[in-house]
């Protein structure tokens, strides 16, 4: 049976130059790294070690999905 994957957000933190990680279905995650690579890389360590303090043992491999978001703005020729 599959399993449902967790859901992660991060978001660019443009004043910070971070992005931000933050999940409903991970009590207590927020972190933030320079790159998304290296974010991916810090919530492969965080989120089991998250988990397990909440209580869901890891008896399995759980997938997790990123959803990242960041917001620019485009200048035109006369501004």
């Amino acid at each position: 049976m599959a399993i449902k994957p967790l859901l992660i957000r991060a978001e660019w933190d443009d004043e910070a130059q971070v992005w931000v990680a933050t999940s409903d279905d991970v009590p207590g995650l927020a972190t933030e790294e320079k790159t998304l690579e290296g974010l991916i890389q810090k919530l492969k360590i965080m989120i089991p070690e998250l988990l397990e303090a909440n209580g869901t043992e890891m008896k399995q491999e759980i997938p997790f999905e990123l959803i990242s978001r960041r917001f620019e703005i485009l200048q035109g020729k006369d501004v």
